[in-house]
């Protein structure tokens, strides 16, 4: 069977993450095979990497063009420009994507950009959905500085919201008002922010003793979407204070769950339009070969960057 270059987990590599080789996809029939151009890193996929056994190959965001169409006539057609999203093993030349998680590209989208709107640009989207109509409703994003985070600000933003960011730097402030922020709160805990709430919406991918506080700050029928434990999975708060408030909801938010009824494709196009459109920017902070793999992954591991980090993968 031919062989492709992919991004395996190799335990002597830097982040365990090196190229290696792997046999080519063989798609079923509502799958197209994408020849990738570039793809990004987020933080879940590299902690799972940390723990995975040698060989395994990870990858969620890729974006590239469609060599082979599916055979049961669905998705884009062969030479078409797309982003797609997968639950492992987008990190290879050549991949089988389900056509339900594939958008086409406007021209004027580059493959860089598209590679960042997959997991991060479809967790907010989808997330800040659960709020409803934000209309001059008040949001609160925790861990605004990260991937999620910042797209979580610039939709809050277009969606008409006022948006509160919460980060742990001051030198944070002017990316989150950059953002679309419309105020900064700089601090460890959720509480640097309780001045500007109470909030009809929370993002948090924080948890621990940020999600607790935060519950606490909840509107009356407002909804705190948990999608991450960036410092601790372990949450303690005051049930009182959270049942006394009204109607308050806590949504637990994976991703891979929410497209099942909201697939990936409808999002996908939206966020891709939304940049076309010069509404939407994403913010690549990191460049590089996809030979750089497992430095640059080192990197987001030790917190060495805000924002995405894109990998071009050569041909």
């Amino acid at each position: 069977m031919a062989e492709i270059r992919a991004v395996l987990v190799d335990p002597d590599a830097p982040a365990r993450l090196a190229l290696g080789g792997v046999p080519a996809p063989s798609p079923d029939s509502s799958q197209a095979v994408v020849r990738v151009a570039a793809i990004s890193l987020n933080r879940g996929e590299v902690n799972r990497a940390q723990a995975a056994e040698a060989g395994f190959n990870p990858g969620w965001d890729l974006a590239g063009t469609v060599e082979r169409a599916a055979a049961d006539g669905s998705g884009p057609a062969e030479g078409a420009r797309v982003v797609g999203l997968k639950s492992s093993g987008a990190w290879a030349e050549n991949v089988a994507v389900p056509t339900v998680a594939l958008a086409e590209l406007p021209d004027n989208v580059s493959f860089a950009e598209a590679a960042t709107l997959p997991v991060a640009g479809l967790t907010a989207l989808y997330a800040l959905e659960m709020g409803g109509n934000l209309l001059g409703r008040t949001v609160l994003v925790t861990g605004a500085s990260g991937g999620a985070g910042d797209f979580a600000l610039r939709l809050g933003r277009l969606s008409g919201g006022r948006v509160v960011a919460l980060v742990r730097r001051a030198e944070h402030e002017p990316i989150a008002r950059e953002a679309g922020a419309d105020e900064v709160a700089v601090g460890d805990g959720a509480k640097a922010a309780a001045g500007f709430g109470p909030y009809d919406l929370i993002l948090d991918s924080v948890g621990g003793p940020v999600l607790g506080e935060a519950l606490s700050m909840l509107a009356p029928e407002g909804t705190c979407v948990a999608f991450g434990g960036s410092a601790s999975y372990g949450v303690t708060f005051d049930v009182r204070d959270f049942y006394l408030t009204g109607g308050a909801k806590v949504h637990g938010f994976i991703l891979f769950h929410e497209v099942l009824s909201r697939p990936a494709s409808v999002g996908l196009a939206r966020l891709a339009s939304l940049v076309s459109d010069g509404r939407l920017a994403p913010r690549v902070e990191v460049e590089a070969s996809w030979t750089e793999v497992g430095p640059v992954a080192k990197r987001l591991l030790d917190r060495g960057f805000t924002g995405k980090a894109v990998l071009h993968v050569a041909g």
